[in-house]
Order: C-alpha cells, then sequence, then structure tokens
C-alpha cells in the first residue's frame, strides 16, 4: 500500500513538472535580439570605428575569439571591460524590385544597418583600444561602427497553438514586407524580415504582426499569372482544372494568412520582425497588421 501512494505521488510530481513546463514561456534566442539588424531614419553616431585587427597582413575579416583595434583608447574615456555592438550599413546589391513600391517605400524607411557582433575591450592604449570579438553574427571588418551595448528586450514567444489561420482583420493598422535580413525575399520560420511600420505609428517591441496576402494579386514576390487563381481553364496545361462563372478578384474572395511574426526592434517608420510560425513561405509584398 505505502509503495502504491508513494508511486501515485510521484506521477502526480511529475505532472505538476510537466503542466509548469508547458506553462513557462519561451523567448527569443541570443542571435533573435542581437543580429537582427534594423531599418532606421536616425543619425548614427560614426565617430567610433574598428581600425583594423591582429593578424590583418593576412585576414580582411575577424570573426568570434579575433583581437581588433579600436580607434579610441583612455584619452577619449574607454576603458577596460567596455562592451560595443558592431553595425555596418549596408545596401542592394542586386538592385532587383522583388515588389511594387519596394524601393520607394524602404527610402522611406530610412538606412538599413547589420548587426555584426559584439566586441569586449581588453587592453587600452591612450588613443586607441584592442577588443575581443565575443560574437559574431556574420563578420567583421575594417571601418565597421561601434555604439555601446544595450541590452535588447526579449518579450515572451505566444504559443504556436493559439495562431487563427482564418483571423478576421484585425482594423489596426497595416503595411507590408518590404525586405529581409540580408536582402533575402522569402521566409520560413525564425527568418527577419523589415515592414514599414514603427514607433512613429505606435509600433512596440513584443507586439505582433499577422502577415497575409490576397488571392490573385500580381505584385508581390509570390507571383500569380492574372486571373489563374479563378480561371485555370483556358490556360496551357491546366485545362480542366475548373473556373468561375463570376468575375471574382482579390478584393471580393477572403484573405490567406499565412503567419505571424513579433517585433524585436523598431525604427522610426519600420519594425524588424521575427517570423515565429508560418503555415508556409511569407514573401516580400506580402502584407501584414498588428494584431
Amino acid at each position: 500500500m505505502r509503495g502504491k501512494i508513494v508511486l501515485a505521488g510521484l506521477i502526480l510530481s511529475l505532472c505538476g513538472i510537466r503542466a509548469s513546463a508547458q506553462d513557462r514561456h519561451l523567448f527569443p534566442i541570443a542571435n533573435d535580439l542581437y543580429c537582427s539588424g534594423v531599418v532606421s531614419s536616425e543619425a548614427v553616431p560614426r565617430d567610433t570605428f574598428i581600425i583594423s585587427g591582429e593578424g590583418s597582413n593576412y585576414k580582411v575579416t575577424f570573426q568570434e575569439g579575433d583581437y581588433v583595434f579600436v580607434n579610441k583608447g583612455a584619452t577619449q574615456g574607454v576603458k577596460v571591460g567596455d562592451e560595443f555592438s558592431v553595425i555596418r550599413k549596408t545596401e542592394e546589391a542586386i538592385f532587383t524590385e522583388w515588389a511594387k513600391w519596394q524601393f520607394i517605400i524602404l527610402r522611406r524607411m530610412g538606412t538599413m544597418w547589420e548587426d555584426e557582433g559584439r566586441v569586449r575591450v581588453v587592453v587600452v592604449h591612450p588613443n586607441d583600444a584592442i577588443a575581443q570579438v565575443e560574437n559574431s553574427c556574420n563578420y567583421v571588418q575594417r571601418g565597421d561602427i561601434l555604439l555601446p551595448f544595450a541590452e535588447r528586450p526579449a518579450p515572451p514567444l505566444k504559443p504556436e497553438d493559439k495562431f487563427d489561420r482564418f483571423a478576421p482583420p484585425s482594423g489596426k493598422a497595416t503595411a507590408m514586407i518590404i525586405i529581409g535580413k540580408s536582402f533575402t525575399v522569402q521566409f520560413g520560420n525564425n527568418d527577419i524580415f523589415y515592414v514599414n511600420l514603427g514607433a512613429s505609428q505606435g509600433v512596440k517591441v513584443g507586439d505582433y504582426f499577422r502577415v497575409f496576402r490576397y488571392t490573385g494579386t500580381e505584385h508581390e514576390t509570390a507571383y500569380q499569372t492574372g486571373r489563374f487563381a479563378f480561371d485555370a481553364d483556358g490556360y496551357a496545361g491546366t485545362y480542366g482544372f475548373g473556373s468561375v462563372p463570376s468575375r471574382y478578384k482579390w478584393d471580393n474572395t477572403p484573405r490567406e494568412v499565412v503567419g505571424e511574426g513579433m517585433v524585436v526592434r523598431t525604427g522610426q517608420n519600420s519594425s524588424t520582425v521575427l517570423y515565429t510560425f508560418g503555415l508556409r513561405e511569407a514573401f516580400v509584398g506580402d502584407y501584414v497588421e498588428i494584431e
């Protein structure tokens, strides 16, 4: 009898542990926060930067664990233990517009800044310093800008089982996916993209955007042949797959909700969004709305 009581207690205890684990919130990982980048119209100080680094006679980039040289030292207030975020201005190299209005909107959002990593000062001289790369998102190079490191908030993630694929319009502000981190145009779970709503429009870190698209539009990356969604009959190779008798189009059919993402950073007119859950890929040109 005593054995049964002990066993029952153990089972209840394990159930309690499981329940508490399920109730515990999940959070973005460090790379989601500190390697996410931002599009910003605000001026960025450029007076602190990386001059070069150890092994510069054969290295053009520096990675985690490498030592780099900073252009400021004790005279300018730098101390051993100081930490800096490494950032770099970046521009599209291909100059291909993946969605209608993309370049115009991106210019209005501001400048695209990549997070390259974090360095920590280990040796200070009067007018320069040596720092070690503690974390590298991609690579660090000469001329990269240094900003005093600041912790970034890590709001809890929503449970995936709360996602509503048939959610009605929220009635809140809408925007578009304009471009992704490293100028990617297609996004899966845990990817980063940038939308044209930000702090000036009331967006905050931790807010969620719902990603959706309309049926039959032709201006986004996920291109659709005109009327293909409604009138497949008559197109080469698709005869017999049906058509509708009435003239339906994107604005009189249900929208398609494809996923959602959480805001991890904001600019004045932009938000950096972590794509937390998707039924399928999202693309540049897809719409978003604040949930």
